[in-house]
């Protein structure tokens, strides 16, 4: 992600803008082991080292003699001393990487074996392009891999390969298929004449100005609802400040390529607009889920950043202002998931689900019973959230619990531990009447702002209700000034979710907690015993959970997550085991990235042949599990798009 910059006094929120973005990602990758050097020259080619990254010519150090024995590759992640060695882990397939500065979002696995993906951010100075799509990947890509079917592919991939060129590094090199771009940043659609898009792909406008706030290049969320067997609607989450949401309309070929037929971004002015739609979900009833991330810090000692309304903002929460105007923010209006109802009408309906929480939303998940849900929550000292809902394919009411997790004994290697699940209920509640709650925050204007407090709810107010109080505490007591000393009520539960699941006693030390996934018919299959899947008897279904870095709140040594930090910032991939009642009881690791350090730096490195900081993952439907990395565009080499068979281990 750009980074821009922020004013002081809201130095707060900068923290919570960072979910998505990979903003740990400090250190570098360690590449793949390149060919043997021939002997080097005794430190006569020392400076080509810089340019060294396969190690094919020896002269990859400072000093050319280690190219005898070819192990001047093990720490050349910055070029400086060669290339540097990985070790390939079994079942772990390179299927693609994206280019130069650019992470992996968007994984969506249709029914029809149709894999999309993004290329979110790019770097602007990318100019290469391949021959399929004539123009370079220079800003935010939304595409599909054509000429595969993902549902039957063959169990002998080979790695797409580390790139070597210019071209290779700024382009998507595939180990199978092609890469087709959809759309970029800013595309209009033109020659589609009316069905085009006036103002421009993941471009935002005021909502009540109708100037442009934001031209987005940071596509996320990729969501396809087939209209036949070959058309349908591919819907994009856009994220940022405010976010967004696009529509395409497209029609697949014989030759396996795709066309845009209309194109359109959904509008969210009836909701006041949404803020950094992240990663989403399609629900069983074939709505798109959209998540709302980048809301709340946990760095303050305010629930919410009192930064909200303050004189001078971020620029990001400026353009929030801007979108608004004249109206201020109201930072409990965001931070959830939304439901894009009748989402292949001309107008489609959308409702955020606050029955669901507010907190820094990766992706939810809905159940095959139609009823279980389970959200992510990407920040540092994170919860998992469970809701159920009252009644199938209806969120506006039900049941929020969080995750407390008690971790295997005598074990603190991320490779081999464990954590068995328990559920505790946070509070019941509907749509209706937590937005009654929100609505009494709108119109704090800064005019209000006074520094060092907040007009939010405060952590007193979470204390009082978490206590069972009858009112909640004064001004004095350190109540806020919208609800001092009236009678209690169960806001809290939904609008300071976090904080009052921690409270409650869930797990609130998950650090960037990312995308959740499932294959629905296999977890129909392992729970309904119905013959879904066919040519397999599917017994175990488990819903698998990206961590990006296990460093943090997770290693500290403290809680209920105590682990080593032998991974740290490379992250894994965890399962989580579902039961009869479509509840998660046991969380094990399936696979973790690998760390080295460098010889030349004290720096803790990850392995480029192996996982680095996941972001996202798909389970196909054999039981296979694609995973989106979102690693820093400063380390040496582009982020993978890989596939990972649990059945190897």
């Amino acid at each position: 992600m750009k980074r821009i910059a922020y004013s002081l006094i809201a130095s707060a929120v900068v923290l919570a803008l960072t979910a998505c973005d990979g903003d740990d990602g400090a250190q570098g990758i360690q590449g793949e082991q390149g060919v043997q050097g021939e002997k080097g020259q005794a430190g006569s080619n020392g400076a080509d080292g810089q340019n060294g990254t396969n190690g094919q010519n020896g002269t990859d150090g400072q000093n050319g003699v280690d190219g005898q024995n070819g192990t001047d590759g093990q720490n050349g992640i910055d070029g400086q001393d060669g290339t540097s060695t990985g070790t390939s882990v079994e079942g772990l397939v390179r299927i693609a990487t994206v280019p130069t500065g650019s992470e992996v979002t968007g994984l969506f696995l249709t029914e029809q074996g149709d894999l999309f993906f993004n290329a979110q951010h790019p770097s602007d100075e990318n100019t290469e392009f391949d021959s399929l799509n004539k123009r370079p990947f220079n800003t935010g890509t939304v595409g599909v891999l054509t000429g595969v079917n993902f549902n039957a592919l063959p169990s002998n991939l080979v790695d797409a390969p580390l790139h070597e060129t210019q071209f290779e590094a700024q382009t998507v090199v595939t180990a199978i298929g092609q890469y087709q771009m959809l759309g970029q940043s800013g595309d209009t659609y033109a020659e589609l004449g009316a069905q085009g898009l006036a103002g421009g792909l993941g471009v935002i406008y005021g909502m009540t100005s109708g100037q442009e706030i934001i031209k987005n290049d940071m596509p996320d969320f990729n969501g396809f609802i087939y209209e036949s067997e070959n058309t349908g609607y591919l819907f994009t989450n856009w994220e940022d400040y405010p976010g967004g949401m696009s529509r395409l309309k497209m029609s697949k070929s014989d030759a396996g390529t795709w066309r845009v037929e209309q194109a359109m971004m959904i509008d969210f002015d009836a909701v006041k607009g949404t803020a950094a739609n992240c990663f989403g979900s399609v629900s069983p009833w074939g709505t798109p889920l959209t998540s709302e991330e980048w809301i709340v810090s946990s760095e303050v000692d305010t629930t919410t950043n009192p930064a909200w309304n303050a004189p001078e903002v971020s620029t990001r929460l400026q353009q929030f202002r801007d979108y608004l105007a004249p109206e201020a923010p109201n930072p409990y209006r965001y931070g959830y998931i939304a439901e894009v109802k009748s989402p292949l009408a001309d107008k489609p309906v959308v409702e955020k689900h606050y029955t669901i929480g507010r907190y820094e939303h990766e992706n939810a998940v809905v159940m095959p019973d139609r009823r279980t849900v389970y959200s992510s929550q990407d920040d540092t000292g994170g919860v998992l959230f469970k809701f159920v809902a009252d009644n199938a394919e209806d969120l506006s009411s039900g049941t929020l619990y969080g995750a407390k997790l008690t971790q295997d004994k005598g074990l603190s290697d991320p490779a081999v531990t464990g954590f068995d699940v328990e559920w505790v209920e946070i509070a019941s509640g509907t749509n209706a009447a937590i937005l009654g709650w929100i609505e009494e925050y709108d119109g704090i204007a800064p005019d209000s702002y006074v520094d060092g407090q907040t007009n939010y709810i405060s952590m007193e107010d979470v204390q009082a209700w978490v206590d069972g109080k009858v009112t909640y505490p004064t001004a004095e007591e350190g109540g806020s000034p919208i609800t001092a000393g009236r009678p209690m009520d169960d806001r809290v539960a939904f609008l300071e979710a976090r904080q009052a699941a921690r409270l409650k006693g869930a797990t609130a030390e998950w650090r960037k907690l990312e995308g959740l996934a499932i294959n629905h018919d296999r977890v129909l299959e392992a729970v309904t015993g119905q013959d879904v899947i066919a040519g397999e008897v599917v017994d175990k279904a488990y819903l698998y959970i990206g961590i990006a870095d296990i460093d943090n709140t997770m290693i500290d040594g403290e809680g209920d997550i105590q682990l080593s930090s032998r991974v740290k910032d490379c992250g894994g991939v965890y399962r989580a085991h579902i039961d009869a009642n479509y509840s998660l009881t046991r969380i094990e690791p399936v696979i973790m990235g690998s760390t080295y350090r460098s010889s030349l730096t004290s720096d803790v490195r990850c392995d480029a042949s192996q996982l680095a900081q996941p972001d996202n993952v798909i389970v196909m439907r054999d039981g296979r599990i694609l995973i989106g990395e979102d690693h820093s565009a400063s380390w040496k080499y582009n982020n993978t798009l890989w596939m990972y068979d649990p059945k190897s281990k």
